[in-house]
């Protein structure tokens, strides 16, 4: 089927929450009037980045107030958000929630917490534990949150268990020259996101932040990328952005006939293999 999505690349404020689900919620306002099915938000969208220290004073139970207003709002249009989450045995967490219809009906937590340059994620928050693959009124989706998407067999699982598009929440600053003398993280990015969806005929929905928080840019260039790995549509670097674009549903079927690669991947083979590699590492 065809659908539109719509990917809001804002800029959030550090630590502020009250404020930050004012802006996504205007945003969400834009995608309904935009006649969007999808609105797809950045990593922690509610709170900012860096949060370090401010961690457990912006964390959310599912059933806090701001959530249940996205849950009201979902009855508009289906939502992909960002935020801290605090569990009942107060372990904090970098999630994303899907939510339609008024309710959640998808959860994934941050795998791979990155802590190196410019990232000290696993100091402050909790790994999840599992990638999953769930059913949408648009086809079976899969849900990353940035760093997930550079580890191969997180976007693998994904896709072998059936999902037919990959939601990437990201807040990736600018990092680095390229060989054209792009920004570096941009390059890297484009590549990985087209790489993706060829090597998994899934289509891949980018979405990355933008604005400024302790004098680190973060560049935007959210994306829609068709199975066959071209780019569908682009959201402008450096600014705020709403990229609404129309998701053609027969570009899935006729990539996968014409380059059937799941179709002839093998799960039994793939995991025989990885068994043999544990079971050498163990001896």
């Amino acid at each position: 089927m065809d659908f539109i999505v719509a990917l809001a690349q804002i800029k959030p404020k550090l630590g502020c929450l009250a404020e930050n689900c004012t802006l996504v919620e205007s945003a969400i306002e834009r995608a309904v009037a935009d006649r969007a099915d999808l609105v797809v938000f950045p990593e922690l969208a509610l709170t900012g980045y860096f949060l370090k220290d401010l961690v457990p004073d912006v964390a959310l139970r599912l059933d806090a107030p701001e959530i249940a207003r996205i849950r009201e709002l979902s009855r508009h249009v289906a939502i992909v958000v960002g935020f801290v989450e605090v569990s009942d045995d107060y372990r904090f967490f970098n999630s994303a929630i899907y939510v339609d219809g008024g309710e959640i009906r998808h959860i994934h937590r941050k795998v791979y917490l990155p802590t190196y340059g410019l990232f000290d994620e696993q100091r402050y928050l909790a790994r999840g534990e599992r990638f999953r693959a769930f059913d949408t009124r648009f086809g079976r989706m899969g849900m990353l949150i940035c760093e997930d998407m550079w580890h191969l067999s997180a976007p693998y699982i994904l896709a072998m268990d059936g999902a037919t598009t990959l939601v990437c929440l990201s807040s990736s600053p600018g990092r680095g020259i390229s060989e054209d003398e792009s920004l570096g993280s941009t390059a890297a990015w484009q590549k990985l996101t087209s790489t993706t969806a060829m090597f998994l005929n899934s289509r891949v929905f980018y979405c990355n932040r933008v604005g400024y928080e302790d004098g680190v840019n973060f560049w935007g260039g959210s994306e829609v990328i068709a199975p066959s790995g071209s780019v569908v549509s682009r959201a402008r670097l450096f600014d705020e952005d709403l990229l609404v674009t129309r998701v053609d549903g027969g570009e899935l079927r006729r990539e996968r006939i014409f380059s059937p690669m799941m179709r002839d991947e093998s799960l039994s083979i793939t995991m025989k293999e990885l068994r043999r590699i544990e079971k050498g590492r163990d001896c």
